[in-house]
């Protein structure tokens, strides 16, 4: 295979424009991750790639073949493009054994060499499930189920693997596990996926690359740690944890915040272009109290807050403050400043520091609220929640 390439992909459902001229390629053995907010596309997406949505226009080819053209009226059906694929919902059949879950895909191709030859005992074996290949769906742990939809999906060594926020039904200690275990999977055998989700962690673990969707479209295509360092929106950096947002305002002092205290950025200006308002982003990891101004790091910004809440996380506290009207939040380390904090009031002045190679900054007129989701009816996956009847669809077609 050469890898997977999407080109002007457009699905609609009714007026509403789920995926907007879309274009995105996976080479071989590449990991892809989809990441966005419910609503954004990603999981419409997904299932376009897997033939269950036909998508208005665009054309998807996998290699040198062509399994979708709007234009050329080419649509190959789901069980002939070669793909696993691993459900938010697991999508086991309750009647069927495990083994014959695992098995599924290779009886649907017609792969009674591969059911001979040991290839589901191969694949449960891949994800610890080896031990329950004759117990049924309802007699496993939501962890067990999830390992049996991977090795599902894997065992008829597919073209691409398609995975539908597979973690998101896991308590999250199954979920590390889990997630973990595909991270392994991938490297050791090195097969093509697009992995849909909204968490950030999950997306920065997995991906070889992020692709972060907003309204259907893709907003930022690059390696994690370029995402991570470089975020190429305010909409991006929200979205990957640069939760503080802080309005500055150009005056005669250099840039203020609204209550008018200096901010010096150290000459840093905004990645794209901006006027006399700039928007600047900071992870709560890099927000420090200070008692006061002496104490903090050379050439850090100090400016004065109050405290709006603080809550007990053992090694550190989760303070909200407010700065010149808004809303930050931060960390503070429990042997630093339990004893005052503890007892410390709301409303009580407090001081908080960031060094300015933390920030980025951003023109204010970028969009940067992630999308509340987008209520289409009747659409299953179409905002994340792929369902058991979407589910089900895909395994009876071999996927």
């Amino acid at each position: 295979m050469s890898g997977f390439n999407v080109q002007g992909l457009t699905k609609r459902f009714g007026a509403t424009t789920v995926v907007d001229d879309l274009d995105l390629s996976v080479e071989d053995g590449e990991f892809v991750v989809l990441l966005g907010p419910s609503g954004c596309g990603k999981t419409t997406t997904l299932r376009c790639l897997a033939g269950l949505e036909r998508p208005e226009a665009g054309h998807i080819s996998f290699g040198d073949r062509t399994v979708f053209d709007s234009g050329k009226h080419v649509d190959v059906s789901t069980h002939k493009r070669n793909i696993g694929m691993v459900f938010q919902s697991y999508a086991l059949w309750p009647h069927l054994t495990v083994r014959k879950n695992i098995g599924y895909p290779l009886k649907v191709r017609g792969r009674k060499d591969a059911l001979k030859g040991g290839a589901v005992e191969r694949a449960a074996e891949m994800v610890d499930t080896q031990m329950l290949l004759d117990r049924y769906p309802a007699q496993l742990s939501g962890g067990q189920q999830q390992r049996v939809a991977v090795a599902r999906g894997l065992v008829a060594e597919p073209d691409l693997v398609l995975f539908d926020e597979p973690l998101s039904n896991l308590d999250a200690r199954l979920r590390d596990q889990v997630r973990t275990q595909i991270h392994q999977l991938h490297q050791r055998l090195g097969f093509s996926a697009v992995f849909v989700t909204h968490d950030q962690s999950e997306a920065f673990a997995l991906g070889d690359r992020l692709a972060i969707m907003k309204a259907g479209r893709l907003e930022q295509l690059d390696t994690p740690q370029r995402v991570f360092d470089e975020p190429g929106s305010e909409y991006v950096a929200a979205f990957i944890g640069m939760g503080n947002r802080l309005e500055l305002t150009r005056g005669e002092a250099g840039w203020t915040t609204a209550s008018g205290e200096v901010v010096d950025l150290g000459g840093r200006t905004p990645e794209r272009g901006a006027g006399d308002r700039v928007v600047a982003r900071l992870r709560k990891q890099d927000l420090h109290l200070v008692r006061s101004a002496e104490q903090a790091p050379a050439h850090h910004v100090v400016l004065g807050a109050t405290l709006v809440t603080k809550e007990f996380g053992g090694r550190h506290y989760d303070v909200l403050v407010d700065v010149a009207g808004q809303q930050l939040s931060l960390e503070a380390d429990t042997r630093e400043h339990g004893a005052w904090l503890r007892d410390a009031a709301e409303g009580a002045p407090v001081q908080v520091g960031f060094a300015p190679s933390d920030v980025r900054l951003f023109a204010p007129d970028l969009d940067e609220r992630p999308q509340t989701g987008l209520a289409v009816a009747g659409t299953a996956g179409s905002t994340g929640g792929t369902g058991t009847t979407g589910g089900l669809r895909a395994v009876t077609t071999g996927v």
